[in-house]
């Protein structure tokens, strides 16, 4: 009953504090107003697509994509990111240096504010200050947490991976979904995108403190600290996790941006657009992909690239040569391992993630050995790979560097990380299903063959 009542006056303080300050917004500055305005003229085009070449082949999809975990078959429409296999990410069009350059940041010449590029997703323009300002607000309005939640958490030990504990705690908070309510009252499918978009407002401005009190409860003894309203969105998570550094400040911008979005065909993309296809609400949805993002070959790969630069580290030291590190390199590949960071799905280039990352570690911490032995890695991995013959990319990932950033400023706790990397690709993944609401698009159903179906289609083709 107590727990009851405080969920109410939970409840009820978030309510008449969301209309306290959707008051007080215009429609300039207003993320909802701005969609509002934007959804009917995106319906109308993509009903004129469905029209014109609804009947159209997008490409051909073989045996090697159906067995081979369907890579590159063109089947899914995301319209946040597009991801070029030379180029690399484009977030609505633009590249990651044209987000750095034009979104608006904390200070000058700074990394974007994650605020700015989750604007960018949702609505494809490029906002202004007073926009990511009026958004940064707004989220701080939409953060408290029903107390239920953390009694949820606190019910897992301690030892329980911090990705459990991340979902865990968006499985609690899906009590408080907006489209879950309406839905059961009946809400008319054209409208099904208004209450997502709540649910995905009040979602991403929760998750920093969800995701602080896991890290501080795992790390810390559960001393938590409380947010800080002046600060950005980025900056109060770095807070709420114990790190003031201003530096680190700037690294937790760019880490939320430049992580949050990957185009729609990744693991825990695909997983949230295919599991809110079936109008599960946006917690359920995003629970699901995070299971997804936990996985060794997807997000928890960033914590294994520490490991194993750790394991150079204590096996020859920092101060290597050439010869030493291929030995180690070709050590773990004779071993039946990969070499963790390098090579990508899609990507056929150095990923601009990494790119980004080894500016910002050029530009504040040059000397770090850490730093150093990942620019060693960058010259020596890419030539073996390629003589070993078998490798499409054999250049680093996102996952490559992110690690080392992290460490350099404290946080060396290596199982937290694949949060980190969570908390940012919940806006991307917010960002699309929000179009996916608005755009009607039905439930995914793909077409699933066995073994034997696949022999006769292929023994009748060739007979033809």
């Amino acid at each position: 009953m107590v727990r009851m009542m405080r969920m109410l006056v939970d409840q009820g303080r978030r309510t008449s504090q969301n209309l306290q300050w959707v008051r007080h917004l215009t429609n300039n500055t207003d993320l909802k107003s701005r969609l509002e305005q934007l959804i009917p003229e995106e319906q109308s085009r993509l009903k004129d697509l469905k029209t014109k070449y609804g009947k159209n082949s997008l490409g051909e999809a073989t045996v090697d994509m159906a067995i081979g975990g369907m890579r590159g078959i063109k089947g899914m429409m995301w319209e946040t990111s597009l991801l070029d296999a030379e180029e690399g990410i484009r977030f609505r069009n633009m590249t990651i240096p044209e987000c750095q350059a034009k979104l608006p940041a904390a200070m000058p010449k700074g990394e974007p504010l994650p605020e700015g590029l989750f604007w960018l997703l949702v609505t494809g323009e490029v906002p202004t200050k007073e926009q990511v300002s009026a958004l940064t607000q707004e989220f701080q309005v939409r953060s408290q947490i029903p107390r239920h939640v953390f009694d949820v958490l606190d019910a897992l030990p301690t030892t329980a991976h911090p990705m459990t504990q991340f979902t865990t705690g968006i499985l609690a908070l899906q009590t408080e979904s907006e489209f879950a309510r309406a839905y059961a009252k009946g809400i008319d499918k054209r409208k099904y995108w208004e209450p997502t978009y709540e649910d995905s407002m009040n979602l991403i401005a929760r998750l920093p403190e969800i995701a602080a009190y896991v890290y501080r409860r795992t790390y810390k003894g559960g001393e938590t600290i409380a947010a800080n309203p002046n600060l950005d969105y980025a900056a109060n998570f770095a807070h709420m996790l114990g790190y003031e550094d201003p530096k680190f400040h700037e690294l937790m911008r760019l880490y939320l941006s430049i992580h949050s979005d990957h185009e729609g065909g990744n693991v825990s993309a695909h997983t949230v657009h295919l599991v809110g296809s079936a109008l599960s609400d946006p917690y359920l949805s995003v629970a699901a992909g995070m299971n997804g993002l936990a996985g060794p070959l997807h997000g928890l790969a960033n914590q294994e690239v520490l490991r194993w630069i750790e394991d150079i580290v204590r096996e020859i030291g920092t101060d290597v040569t050439t010869e030493q590190l291929k030995e180690f390199i070709w050590k773990t590949l004779k071993s039946g391992k990969v070499v963790p960071g390098y090579g990508h799905a899609v990507l056929r280039k150095t990923d601009p993630r990494y790119t980004c990352q080894r500016e910002f570690a050029m530009k504040h911490l040059p000397n770090d050995p850490m730093f150093q032995m990942v620019s060693k890695l960058y010259e020596v991995v890419p030539p073996i790979l390629l003589e070993l013959g078998k490798v499409k990319n054999p250049w680093p990932n996102v996952d490559a560097h992110s690690g080392v950033l992290l460490q350099y400023y404290g946080l060396k706790e290596a199982n937290y990380y694949t949060v980190l990397f969570g908390v940012s690709r919940t806006m991307g993944v917010l960002s699309q299903l929000i179009w996916d609401r608005a755009f009607g698009l039905p439930i995914e159903r793909p077409k699933s063959m066995t073994i034997e179906w696949i022999e006769n289609f292929c023994k009748m083709q060739a007979t033809k």
